[in-house]
């Protein structure tokens, strides 16, 4: 094939969901001639009432003008039969996220559109290959993965699977970038790129709570504040849609020979089970509605005077948080006597959690130890999370004295393995390290996916690189040792670069 797709290029979209009318309403905004159809009577004429009033909206904030909305309205049709999508050049499919409806689809497809015709499936994680299967022409086949909304989300995962044609790919970045869009190349793996790498970043909020290290509010606190993301996983879920969430895992699963790395979570399950699918059933992880109030998450309340905290002479990641607290005033006192990395208040130690309990950790130092999480930025961040052994919980309203002298509010968790954010962090890059094990995907797409699809405050594998590969390991050894379980495996590209002590953008 040798596609030609420019603005006279007229695109079909078939599904008129929020993603398919938020295809179509790209298109047409880019210049196509767009056919929105969708098997439910009256769905793409609905679908066209959103768009209409999405681009009001944007006349109403100065972002279009009057003239424009009304010609991106007149280049879109709904149509009520798939044949009168004949003479599109481009079709994109946003159907149900099922494998034999979008086979069905295409072979209809196939029979009405032009041999040289892009057949383009928005699927998130079903293998493109198998939606190829038993077409007479599988070499026109591409993944085209927008995120949602579609006008909105810069992101584009493009897909090919064995059998597509390579200029296809081509074709597809250039239109993409055409579109105003980021486009990287992605493996045809179970999750593709980013729901993929994303899986541990709800897993493990899941298992987390399930460990009870802390309240949910908590958690996704933690994770907005310390670690930077823009939503917390149980926000997250909530606004992605619990039943959505649960699809794509059993999807991933399904395709890793069921992988328990990647097995659905008993409160997901039993959250769709109830009906609570997160902000569009009203209930999900939080209630919504004009009288919803959600719940807070307080930290630690400080001593009412602050201790002096002695320091190593090399303290690694915490030094930012060192020189914050220096310089708010804090007595902080060097002691080379103390090992990397480590602080004391008294004798009870402060270090950053390496994935193991406090508990496990005090066994070597009997006093105790207070662990604190990771952070994305110590100099900044509003919010930390920190744990103590059970001989040195005591000692936790002394640390967050010192923090509060900072602007720094503590969060009280459990003594769990790994805690919040570092955990979160260091599954996240094995999961992306993974990928480029056994597919090649470039770390710069990994990065630039996961920052753009998931709005990410930096790529994994980058933050893996900041923090270094020895420790992401050290972490993840000390995660598996903990639960015994096959999840923390380290991927064969972490372990290489951890004794070759290299970086995955090197």
């Amino acid at each position: 094939m040798s596609p030609s797709i420019d603005k006279n290029t007229r695109v079909a979209v078939i599904g008129a969901g929020s993603m398919g009318g938020g295809i179509a309403q790209l298109a047409a905004q880019n210049g196509h001639a767009v056919m929105l159809f969708d098997a439910q009577a009256g769905a793409a004429a609905k679908a066209i009432e959103r768009i209409a009033a999405d681009l009001d909206g944007a006349v109403q904030r100065g972002k279009l003008d009057a003239h424009e909305r009304a010609a991106t309205l007149e280049r879109i049709t709904a149509v009520d039969r798939v044949e009168a999508l004949e003479g599109c050049g481009i079709a994109v499919e946003a159907i149900v996220e099922k494998l034999e409806p979008k086979q069905a689809l295409f072979r209809a497809l196939e029979a009405v559109l032009a041999p040289d015709a892009v057949l383009a499936t928005n699927t998130s994680s079903i293998s493109i290959t198998a939606v190829a299967q038993g077409l007479k022409a599988p070499q026109r086949v591409i993944g085209w993965h927008f995120f949602n909304p579609p006008t909105r989300m810069k992101l584009v995962e493009i897909i090919p699977g064995v059998e597509t044609d390579p200029a296809l790919v081509t074709a597809l970045h250039t239109l993409s970038q055409a579109w105003g869009k980021a486009s990287v190349d992605a493996p045809n793996a179970p999750g593709f790129i980013v729901n993929r790498v994303a899986r541990p970043y709800y897993a493990e909020g899941l298992r987390l709570r399930a460990e009870r290290i802390a309240e949910i509010a908590a958690i996704d606190r933690l994770q907005r504040e310390a670690g930077g993301f823009a939503l917390g996983p149980f926000e997250l879920m909530d606004l992605i849609g619990i039943d959505v969430n649960l699809s794509v895992t059993e999807s991933v699963f399904q395709a890793t020979a069921y992988d328990p790395r990647y097995a659905p979570h008993v409160i997901q399950q039993e959250m769709v089970r109830s009906g609570r699918f997160g902000r569009k059933s009203g209930r999900g992880f939080y209630t919504y509605g004009a009288q919803a109030a959600k719940p807070s998450a307080p930290g630690i309340t400080p001593a009412q005077s602050a201790p002096q905290l002695r320091v190593a002479a090399d303290m690694g990641l915490l030094a930012p948080w060192v020189d914050r607290l220096r310089t708010a005033g804090a007595s902080v006192l060097r002691d080379e006597r103390l090992p990397a990395e480590t602080a004391s208040i008294g004798e009870v130690r402060v270090a950053l959690t390496d994935g193991r309990t406090a508990a496990e950790r005090a066994a070597n130092h009997k006093a105790g130890m207070l662990l604190l999480d990771l952070a994305r930025d110590f100099s900044t961040t509003t919010v930390l999370g920190a744990a103590a052994s059970a001989n040195a919980a005591g000692k936790l309203p002394d640390l967050a004295a010192l923090c509060a002298a900072a602007q720094l509010e503590l969060i009280a968790l459990d003594d769990v393995a790994g805690l919040v954010v570092m955990r979160t962090v260091c599954c996240l890059a094995n999961e992306a390290a993974d990928v480029m094990t056994w597919t090649g995907t470039r770390a710069a797409d990994i990065d630039i996916a996961m920052r753009l699809g998931t709005a990410y405050p930096i790529g994994p594998l980058a933050w893996a690189d900041a923090i270094g590969a020895a420790r992401v390991s050290a972490v993840l050894a000390n995660l598996q040792a903990h639960y015994g379980e096959v999840r923390y495996r380290r991927a064969p590209l972490l372990s290489r670069l951890t004794h070759a002590n290299g970086s995955f953008h090197g």
